[in-house]
């Protein structure tokens, strides 16, 4: 579910893959910002646009080249997509 309409979080909501691809392919044309979760308090943090949508992982072309993740990186909260 969108949090204010920016963020794809669970928000108490149980979330499938299916909704989570719904979200992503909305978010594709928009720049978006995003954080990394690396474990341990470590994130990284990148700014880009979506460039694919395949069956089990996107793609996002940042300012440091394209970075891969999948769609239960996004439900597991490892990586979050923030519309700028």
């Amino acid at each position: 579910m969108w949090d204010d309409d920016k963020r794809i979080s669970q928000k108490g909501l149980i979330l499938n893959i299916d909704h989570i691809k719904k979200k992503i392919i909305e978010l594709q044309d928009f720049n978006l910002k995003i954080k990394v979760n690396l474990g341990r308090n470590k994130y990284e943090y990148y700014e880009g646009k979506i460039k694919k949508i395949h069956q089990n992982l996107f793609t996002v072309e940042t300012d440091r080249g394209i970075k891969s993740f999948t769609y239960a990186d996004v439900i597991t909260k490892v990586v979050i997509l923030t519309k700028i």
